[in-house]
Order: C-alpha cells, then structure tokens, then sequence
C-alpha cells in the first residue's frame, strides 16, 4: 500500500514532532517537517504538491483559494488551535478536502501575556543584559498595584488576564464592539468606551480574534491617544 505523504509547514522551532506521538503513522506515512517559511504562492504550490495531508501551524502559512485549488493530491488539512481564519474552508470544500482542527487551551497565552506586562514592569531584559554584560541595576521597576490595565476583548483569554490583574490590584477596564456592562463587571472590570480605554490604561492588552471586524481596529489615531508612558500588549494573532 502507497504511504499517505504529510507535510509540516512552517515548525520554526522543531517541535512538531516532540509535541505529539506521531508513531502511530509510521508504517502508513511519511512525514517531512519544513523549518522555513515561504511567503510566494507559487513557491509553497510547488512545494506542497506531492501531498495529501498539510499541518499548517495557525496562520504562517495561508492556504488560500488559488493555493489549494492548484493541489490535486490534498485530502486533509489539519490546523493547530481551534480555529484557522486563513484557510479557506470553502474552497476545501469545494474540492473535497477535509479541514480539521486540534483542541485549544488558553492558559499558554494569558500566562506569556503576564511574562510581558512583569517584564515590561520589572525592565527584566534591560536588568539582565546590564548584570550579563558585568554592570548592576540600571532601572527603577513600576508597581502594578493601582495602574489601570486596559483589556481590548473580554473573551476566554482577556477575561484571564483581567482576573490576574485584579490579584494585582490593579484597576481593570474594558471594551470591544459587543461587550456590555454585565459582561466586563462579570470578570471585575468597568466598561468604558474605547477611547477612553486607550486614554486611561497605564497598560493596555489585546485580546481578539482576527476578522473582517477587528481588522484595523488599533490604528495610530488610537495609539496618539495612550500615555506616553504606557505599555501596550498585543498577543492576539
């Protein structure tokens, strides 16, 4: 029997592997891991044509209409995450293809949204590059007890990161396009409009969904508006 070829796009990091026991294929398929990144459609068609299977890793590498329309081999796309905004599940559709997606836990994100609001806090990198490099404290660190943080979208996510903030605390504001009063006093925080979010956060921390809503949502009009000594997170994707 043919073995099923399954591509790995864009593991920067070599972790697919290590990530899950794959030993269950061995006898069945042959997997190639690609550690770069192609950004030329042509490029990543001719690359993903022998293929059946394609593990994409969120949204490095899209797989748009004109890319997989052009892969006659392809039967399966499979997505970390829960979700995928750029494959284009209609054209797999179209086509015959299966999209599936692997579970999705949110406690990675809300803990590397806090590593870079301490850091930020503490000057962590700064301290170290100075202790590293045969010098001492350079910096006075900030307290986070009784700034305002600003959480853009309330979701699994923010909702996480404003309880935090609360042990801290800290102040807690919040606003999207569809969040209510109920919702952003549910995790502590107070609505306020989205101006005054940007005017008030001494932090301010991004938590959405890319979509034809969200895009463009922080632009420099909204940047002008924040404290020039402001931290401003941005870990959606």
């Amino acid at each position: 029997m043919k073995k099923c070829q399954i591509a790995v796009l864009d593991d920067y990091q070599n972790a697919a592997l290590e990530s899950a026991d794959w030993s269950v294929l061995r006898d069945r398929a042959d997997i190639t891991v690609f550690e770069d990144h192609l950004a030329d459609p042509d490029a990543v068609i001719e690359r993903l044509l022998p293929f059946d299977v394609v593990c994409v890793m969120r949204e490095r590498t899209p797989l748009p209409r004109k890319v997989i329309e052009r892969l006659p081999n392809l039967k399966l796309i499979a997505s970390t995450g829960s979700a995928n905004a750029s494959i284009d599940v209609a054209a797999a559709g179209d086509r015959g293809i299966t999209v599936v997606h692997t579970g999705y836990r949110s406690d990675p994100t809300v803990e590397f949204t806090w590593a870079l609001i301490l850091a930020c806090a503490r000057h962590i990198v700064t301290e170290s590059n100075s202790v590293r490099s045969g010098g001492w404290q350079r910096t006075v660190g900030v307290d986070l007890r009784g700034k305002t943080l600003g959480v853009l979208g309330l979701g699994n996510v923010g909702s996480e990161v404003a309880r935090i903030g609360s042990a801290f605390g800290m102040k807690l504001i919040a606003w999207s396009q569809n969040m209510t009063a109920e919702t952003a006093k549910a995790t502590g925080a107070i609505l306020v409009s989205k101006d005054q979010l940007f005017e008030r956060a001494d932090i301010l921390t991004i938590h959405l969904v890319l979509s034809s809503r969200t895009c463009g949502l922080v632009g420099a009009a909204e940047l002008e508006k924040m404290k020039p000594t402001a931290w401003l997170i941005n870990a959606s994707r």
